[in-house]
Order: C-alpha cells, then sequence, then structure tokens
C-alpha cells in the first residue's frame, strides 16, 4: 500500500515536472502538426489527372525538376510589442484567436524566443507597403521587441537582436537597406519601434540605412544663396558657374526643385498618405517632432543625403 502511494506521488511528480517545464507544450503540438500539414503541401507537384475538380490540361507524366531550393525572406521589420510583459507577448502568439505572430521575440534581458521558422509567413505586418511591395509578410521576417511603446529598449535586447540580424542577414543575404520598422510600411497605422530605437546603432553594425552626418553639416540649401535684388527680383543662380563657390567650399546643395515626396517614395514609403509618410520619416531617422508632418531644412538635408544612396 505504502508503495502503491508513493508510485502514484512520483507519477503525479514527474507530470506537474513536464508540464511546467514548458507552459507551451499544447501550442508547440499545434505548430508540428500545421508544420507537417504544409510539409506534406509543398511535396506536391503535379496533381494526379483523375481529380474531377482538375481542370487543367496536364501532361501524360509527372515530372518534378531537380533545380530548386526554398524561397528566402528578403526583408526584416522590427516591431516594438506595446504589451506589459514578454510573458504577455508569447502568449498573445500562441493564442489563435488574436492572428497575429512573429518569428522572433526578444525579451527585456535579451532572452530569444524563436517561434516561427524562417521559412514560413508570420502574420506581422498586416497591411502595409515598401517600394511595390504590398505583402510584407510573404517577404520578412518579423520581430518583436519586448517593451511598452515607449521605455528605452535595454542593451541586452539591443545586443540580442544584433545577435539575430547577424545570422539572418548571413544566411540569406539581405540588404541592408531591406532592415525596416513596422512604422515604415505602414505610415499612420504603426508606431514601432518608439523613438528610443537605435538605428543609428543598427546602421553602424549593417541593418538599415543612416545619413552621413559629416555630408549633413557641408550640406547647404539652395534656397540660402541669392543674388543681390534687382528691381524687385530675387535671383536665385546656379552655383556651380560661380567660380568661388567651388566643391571644397560647398560640396553639396540640396536642388531648389528637390521633390521631398519623390524621395520618400524612392526611399520605399507609400507616400498615398504623405503627412502620415512624413511622419514615419521623420520618426526613423529624425527621433524628434515626429508627430509633426512637416520638414524644415535640417529634416530636408537628412532626407536628400539618404535619397541619394537609394539612387
Amino acid at each position: 500500500m505504502k508503495f502503491q502511494g508513493l508510485f502514484i506521488f512520483v507519477l503525479l511528480g514527474s507530470l506537474m515536472f513536464s508540464c511546467s517545464s514548458n507552459p507551451y507544450s499544447k501550442t508547440n503540438k499545434i505548430y508540428k502538426k500545421r508544420a507537417k500539414e504544409y510539409g506534406k503541401e509543398l511535396s506536391e507537384f503535379t496533381p494526379k489527372k483523375n481529380k474531377k475538380s482538375d481542370t487543367l490540361n496536364y501532361g501524360e507524366y509527372a515530372v518534378g525538376t531537380t533545380n530548386f531550393n526554398l524561397r528566402k525572406p528578403n526583408y526584416v521589420v522590427i516591431h516594438h510589442t506595446a504589451q506589459d510583459s514578454i510573458q504577455q507577448t508569447l502568449s498573445t502568439f500562441t493564442l489563435q484567436r488574436t492572428q497575429v505572430s512573429a518569428h522572433y521575440v526578444i525579451s527585456k534581458d535579451g532572452e530569444i524566443y524563436q517561434m516561427l521558422n524562417d521559412y514560413f509567413r508570420g502574420w506581422h505586418g498586416g497591411v502595409g507597403m515598401w517600394g511595390n511591395n504590398t505583402d510584407l509578410n510573404s517577404s520578412s521576417i518579423g520581430i518583436e521587441l519586448d517593451n511598452n511603446g515607449f521605455e528605452e529598449f535595454s542593451e541586452a535586447q539591443i545586443e540580442s537582436l544584433l545577435e539575430v540580424l547577424k545570422q539572418l542577414k548571413d544566411k540569406y543575404n539581405i540588404p541592408a537597406k531591406n532592415f525596416i520598422g513596422h512604422s515604415d510600411i505602414a505610415p499612420g497605422r504603426k508606431v514601432d519601434p518608439n523613438a528610443n530605437f537605435p538605428w543609428e546603432k543598427l546602421a553602424e553594425e549593417g541593418y538599415g540605412l543612416w545619413y552621413d552626418k559629416d555630408k549633413i553639416e557641408n550640406l547647404k540649401m539652395a534656397s540660402e544663396f541669392f543674388l543681390p535684388s534687382i528691381k524687385g527680383f530675387e535671383l536665385q543662380p546656379d552655383l556651380t558657374s560661380l567660380p568661388f563657390l567651388d566643391k571644397y567650399i560647398f560640396p553639396e546643395v540640396v536642388p531648389a526643385d528637390f521633390d521631398y515626396a519623390l524621395a520618400l517614395r524612392l526611399i520605399g514609403y507609400d507616400i498615398s498618405d504623405l503627412p502620415a509618410a512624413v511622419k514615419a520619416f521623420k520618426l526613423h531617422f529624425i527621433q524628434e517632432n515626429y508627430e509633426d508632418p512637416y520638414l524644415n531644412n535640417q529634416d530636408l538635408k537628412i532626407l536628400y543625403n539618404l535619397y541619394k544612396k537609394f539612387l
């Protein structure tokens, strides 16, 4: 009797330990089941001809090519979770009713949770656009950083993020300019990652672009140069025709006809709502006064410098 009681105690203890060791064991089973189902779909290439619903005139034989590999992600979209804890985010991403997910979630202390295989399509971007790409979910990796939307990002969190980005860039050969934020692809709808995010630091490591500070300091606006007034008219000269304004004094000038909307579009922003696109640009590259949909001269210089990088 004592032995039987001890056996039950040990059995219950082991069950409790196995359950507590991973609170997401049930959702992991769902993940594996769905991954297996998608694997079966990928193995098919020519349907059997006896399918009545198939109206295509397939050839006599099923012929599979030997030359192929997996599609690869070409963008990385960075988010903040806008939730109160890493536990809340992990729970949110494992509930089917939320219809939202990400490939990676990184906690404040730098713990990395890979929730989705890189080759699977995550549900993190939603409705958005970058360049001519209107389905970023199908071509991107989504990374969520545990942050309520207003606080600083911890050093440990950013260091772990950089490690993940290095792995992704090396593995999939993702161009530096294709590391972007959720607010970049969804202007007016999303504001993550927040203005505390260190985009400049990432760019220094090769993830995303940043403007050249030294060039910005020497960059001038064309509107800053005028000839003396002649009969009430102010004439703006072609600066290159003035010998004393050579490239050593003024290396570059923002043209008077610089089209900032076109520049934003070239970088990748959806300008169908131009004020929202300006705000998104400022959130990423200016990181102050980003709720103001206007560009001052300094903002325009930064935009012009970035625009030249994308030409």
